[in-house]
């Protein structure tokens, strides 16, 4: 027949040749003729920049300007003795300082804490205690914070110590549960292939379930981070100083500027801390997370 596709007599197909009788084909001109149809591979996509200028630029302009405008305020302001008494001889930086390291301080301590224990209660041996630490973490923020730093206060005596327990134990609960939440989001059959491979359980964590895991772990540390900086305000009430001090200096003895500088300063210092644990957040997500790449 005229359509058929069958080789004409005395005639071999391309690519075929006889050697001593026998006919072969070329596998070369096989794997071409495979290929013709096929698309080229696309070409590699390079990775851009993590953080782009706006996000480094936006907000600390944005709070460059409002501190401006406080101080400018500040300066033009009309002050009575009490007032100048509560904002001169350096005591705003001593508050703004005591505020920071409490934040610092605490955070820390919620890191060492939490994200050990999240890693420990996810392994097998430990995880029937998960619930009962969960539990005691949520009743932790579930007490408000200042009846719980009167109950340390009652029992550690007025004094930093007290103010920060209080700070750690009211930001446990985002570490603690973004870490086991992390871990156990962990594709199972990756762990096994990492097993597989001859990886300890110790590798496995630290190269495999933990990378993994950054980006809900970063999270709750952004969270407990927030949490901190307004939670130490209440410090005052237990003796451990900070922007607490101002605020409630201006509210007793109704001091507007005493009130809107401490207010200023505490929200300032949030944006700052939330725009700092952003690019944290950011730049220590593993490239192999990211979309597109």
């Amino acid at each position: 027949m005229s359509g058929s596709s069958r080789p004409l007599p005395g005639r071999r197909p391309a690519g075929e040749h006889e050697v001593k009788g026998l006919a072969f084909r070329d596998e070369r001109d096989d794997r071409d003729e495979a290929e013709e149809g096929e698309a080229p591979p696309p070409p590699p996509v390079a990775a851009g920049p993590r953080v782009g200028w706006r996000k480094l630029t936006f907000l600390p302009v944005v709070l460059i300007a409002v501190l401006l405008a406080t101080w400018l305020w500040y300066r033009q302001a009309d002050l009575d003795a009490l007032s100048r008494n509560a904002l001169g001889n350096g005591q705003v930086t001593k508050a703004l300082w005591q505020h920071v390291q409490l934040t610092v301080i605490s955070t820390f301590f919620v890191l060492i804490i939490a994200i050990p224990l999240g890693i420990l209660l996810t392994r097998k041996a430990f995880r029937r205690a998960t619930p009962f630490a969960m539990a005691f973490a949520n009743m932790g923020q579930a007490t408000p914070a200042i009846g719980l730093l009167a109950l340390l206060v009652i029992w550690l005596g007025i004094g930093r110590r007290a103010a920060l327990i209080g700070i750690i134990i009211y930001a446990v609960l985002p570490v603690l549960s973004n870490t086991i939440a992390g871990l156990k989001a962990n594709d199972p059959t990756l762990l096994e292939a990492a097993r597989g491979i001859g990886m300890s359980p110790l590798g496995v964590l630290a190269r495999v379930e933990l990378p993994l895991a950054v980006p809900l772990i970063l999270a709750g540390v952004r969270t407990a981070l927030v949490l901190n900086v307004g939670t130490a305000t209440l410090a005052t009430f237990g003796g451990g100083g900070g922007l607490g001090v101002l605020i409630t200096t201006g509210i007793t003895s109704q001091r507007m500027p005493v009130l809107v500088l401490g207010s200023i300063l505490t929200v300032a210092l949030a944006l700052l801390v939330d725009w700092l644990a952003s690019l944290a957040e950011l730049l220590l997500r593993p490239r192999g997370l990211e979309v597109g790449t």
